[in-house]
């Protein structure tokens, strides 16, 4: 690559998504930005429906929100992370104006806010209807190619962070099938989610949980990787193996309600996600269809108020102005991942992480609607402060690339796994089933790790919480505890589950109730 060795040295920040981009625009050092796909493609912030949560309506506070997002996220929510990040809300969406983000305005000419599902205000600021996301994206991306200390490398991959002395060196970049060795004393993981290691997701397809999976290889320690939020209403049917479209969180909040085959209502449309999504996932188990109305609610207007969906509708042959959409669950969001302080720092020195990739403290077992992008652009600027105020050392060579560890398994096989074992509803048996097939191919497969870990901290989390149900644990219990994994436990656990000895063995940090 031409000028690559030029870039030694300068922090690597791996992903082309909100938490990448903004990171990259709010240092202000010189840094390289590797985005797998053409940049603002395949990255789920492009794909953000309902906005971004932030206290800035007139009966609103900071105080609010707060308390919501502390209530959604299950008792295990870090509440000095959920005040430095909420409290950054109004300032991120002023933040994000200034870079040229357009967002809606209502006729007194302040910007139009959202009702969302457990806010109990409206707190989502959007853009286009329900474009935010893609909005943002085109934003963001407009400054990172004009602004020239960033180097945009597009098709290019984090493949392994490399270490010297217990800190990071260097990262391996993997591009159009050949892979280079960069020096740098600063990595930032903003590889977003595992969603597409899942066979129904809203996700893009490189949502597969690829960074986790450097990280852990580095010895990084991972958090509550069991947490998996399904998004309740994900429209039915597609495409095999394409991402489900999704039905923002903010129809049901304009008034649309979840109705069955006959038109009744079953539950509570504007109960948190994992509540909705579990008794939908209930009412189609019973054999009844689920169907989101919004005829009431939009009025024949549906397009004008959610164009995107609209558009998503009609390649299906629906119109919501005249007919209820079938929906059901799809994984959505990933709560766990990569622990990090308030700086973003990992356990490792020289690696941080922002976006759906850390686990801050901010979701807890259940992610707050619209908070996810709060969260990658505010801690994308804890994370861009924190790296313009470290020394990095020069950096020394870091030796040829690692050779390839030899064929994976398919992802066929980690979606049957982790759609059987890891879904809304959970049980010991299947988690254990699905660890113990992922088990032979953890030393040479990133996904299998990564599904493995998941699997693991689920059969030890013997409770329910969040978007964690178990279904021979039901009860929640009295004390929340975080989980946490490290490469060496999770190959640990995978040795004793082989010999029938992890049953009483928890996961560091997490006491068994």
């Amino acid at each position: 690559m031409t000028g690559f060795a030029a870039l030694a040295g300068q922090p690597v920040i791996a992903g082309g998504g909100l938490a990448g981009l903004a990171t990259a625009l709010l240092m202000d050092r010189p840094c390289v930005l590797l985005s797998p796909a053409p940049l603002g493609r395949d990255a789920a912030s492009a794909l953000a429906q309902g906005g971004i949560a932030a206290a800035i309506g007139a009966d609103d506070s900071v105080d609010l929100h707060v308390a919501d997002t502390l209530a959604a996220g299950g008792g295990l929510c870090d509440p000095d992370a959920v005040a430095a990040i909420v409290g950054a809300g109004p300032e991120a969406v002023a933040g994000l104006r200034s870079l040229g983000v357009v967002f809606d305005l209502g006729a007194d000419g302040k910007p139009d806010l959202h009702l969302e599902a457990a806010h109990s205000r409206p707190r989502i600021a959007h853009a286009r209807g329900d474009g935010t996301g893609a909005e943002i994206m085109r934003a963001l991306v407009a400054r990172v190619r004009a602004t020239p200390r960033i180097t945009v490398i597009e098709g290019a991959a984090l493949r392994r962070l490399i270490l010297r002395d217990g800190r990071v060196a260097g990262v391996e970049i993997m591009r159009g099938g050949v892979v280079l060795a960069l020096p740098t004393a600063a990595c930032v993981i903003a590889t977003g989610g595992v969603g597409a290691l899942f066979p129904a997701t809203t996700s893009p397809v490189g949502g597969q949980g690829m960074g986790l999976a450097c990280a852990a290889r580095a010895g990084a320690v991972l958090r509550d990787m069991e947490f998996v939020q399904f998004h309740p209403t994900a429209l039915a049917g597609g495409p095999a193996g394409a991402p489900r479209a999704l039905v923002s969180e903010a129809v049901r909040g304009a008034g649309a309600i979840l109705v069955d085959e006959t038109g009744a209502r079953f539950t509570d449309e504007l109960a948190p996600r994992d509540v909705v999504a579990r008794a939908i996932e209930a009412h189609l188990a019973a054999g009844h269809q689920v169907l989101l109305d919004t005829r009431a609610a939009t009025r024949g207007a549906f397009a004008r108020h959610f164009p995107g969906i609209a558009l998503a509708c009609a390649a299906r042959g629906l119109d919501p102005d005249r007919q209820p959409m079938p929906v059901r669950p799809a994984v959505h969001y990933h709560m766990g991942g990569i622990e990090t302080d308030l700086n973003g720092r990992s356990t490792v020195p020289g690696l941080w992480a922002c976006g759906e990739a850390a686990s801050t403290g901010l979701h807890g077992a259940n992610r707050l609607a619209s908070n996810s992008l709060l969260e990658a652009f505010v801690c994308a600027g804890f994370v861009a402060r924190d790296l313009d105020a470290v020394s990095l050392p020069m950096p020394r060579p870091v030796g040829e690339p690692a050779p390839d560890a030899g064929d994976g398994v398919g992802l066929a096989d980690i979606h049957a796994c982790l759609g059987r074992a890891a879904g809304i509803l959970r049980d010991g048996a299947g988690l254990a089933r699905a660890a113990r097939a992922l088990a032979p191919h953890v030393a040479t497969d990133d996904r299998a790790l990564v599904g493995a870990m998941l699997c693991l901290a689920a059969l030890e989390r013997r409770e329910s919480r969040g978007g964690h149900y178990r279904t021979d644990y039901p009860r929640t219990a009295a004390t929340a505890v975080h989980s946490r994994l490290t490469l060496a436990r999770t190959l640990t656990m995978l040795a004793d589950l082989s010999s029938g000895d992890l049953v009483s063995t928890p996961a560091d940090g997490l006491t068994v109730p």
